[in-house]
């Protein structure tokens, strides 16, 4: 998503080029190049797949709505699958129109994650929940602190479902490092991204990630209590940018790498 201006092709050739191992995929874009397409040139390119983006969307109340969410993530897993990734980041979604009841909201992700576990499980694929931004609360995802994912996953197996530690959604949190700690303790880290924090935010907010080293976020400061809580996995740069967007794509994912080198190496 941070150079999502590239091909397919183009990005696993600009990272091979880089010498960057792996690369986390969005479903939108492997769905349009096509998913065996997609994992047979990353697998021949010597690359993995570090997770797929995105499942979740669990609030839903009405039932229609709820099953086929709950089918729309069946098939996320089996695409993770396909595409040779153990991982598959979830967003939990926000408010249902017309409710203010974010724990009844919070319930049903905790429903959805007690069906989907045990299937992502059989066919290898591990769900990572990834808190966001209470700004996102509303309307993207209910769970807004790595506090709350914890509450969540520690109901399931570690080895089914897990969260994702963002460095967007969790700089701010003074209590996050503990919980770094708490997650990595029970083996619950399942993923690990970095972007940065500037202002002001564009309208809408969604496309308001910073690149590395352009705003307030300590890296090397977050890569350590992540290291220390046990996490030795891939670490991902996810940025929603229109600037960047609007870039040559080769150009940011060179810029990306080396502002990547310099404040986390």
């Amino acid at each position: 998503m941070t150079v999502k201006q590239l091909t397919i092709p183009e990005l696993v050739s600009g990272c091979v080029e880089l010498g960057v191992p792996g690369v986390g995929l969005w479903r939108e874009p492997v769905r349009s190049h096509g998913i065996r397409a997609t994992a047979g040139l990353v697998r021949d390119a010597g690359l993995s797949v570090t997770t797929l983006c995105r499942g979740g969307f669990l609030t839903a109340i009405e039932p229609a709505e709820r099953a086929r969410a709950l089918d729309d993530n069946r098939a996320a897993v089996d695409e993770a699958a396909a595409l040779g990734t153990d991982t598959l980041v979830l967003v939990s979604g926000g408010l249902p129109a017309g409710s203010k009841d974010l724990r009844g909201a919070r319930e049903r992700v905790a429903d959805a994650l007690a069906e989907l576990g045990p299937y992502a499980a059989g066919c290898g694929v591990r769900l990572a929940v990834e808190p966001l931004h209470p700004m996102y609360a509303a309307d993207r995802c209910v769970v807004s602190t790595l506090a709350q994912a914890l509450d969540l996953v520690e109901r399931f197996p570690a080895d089914q479902v897990g969260v994702t530690v963002d460095t967007y959604h969790v700089w701010w949190d003074d209590t996050a490092p503990a919980q770094i700690a708490r997650a990595g303790a029970s083996g619950r880290i399942h993923g690990f991204q970095l972007a940065d924090w500037t202002t002001p935010l564009p309208e809408g907010v969604l496309h308001g990630r910073g690149q590395i080293g352009d705003g307030s976020v300590d890296m090397r400061e977050w890569w350590g209590y992540v290291e220390a809580a046990g996490y030795a996995g891939p670490v991902e740069v996810e940025l929603f940018n229109d600037v960047l967007w609007g870039r040559d794509g080769r150009e940011v994912l060179a810029e990306t790498v080396a502002r990547f080198v310099t404040h986390t190496g």
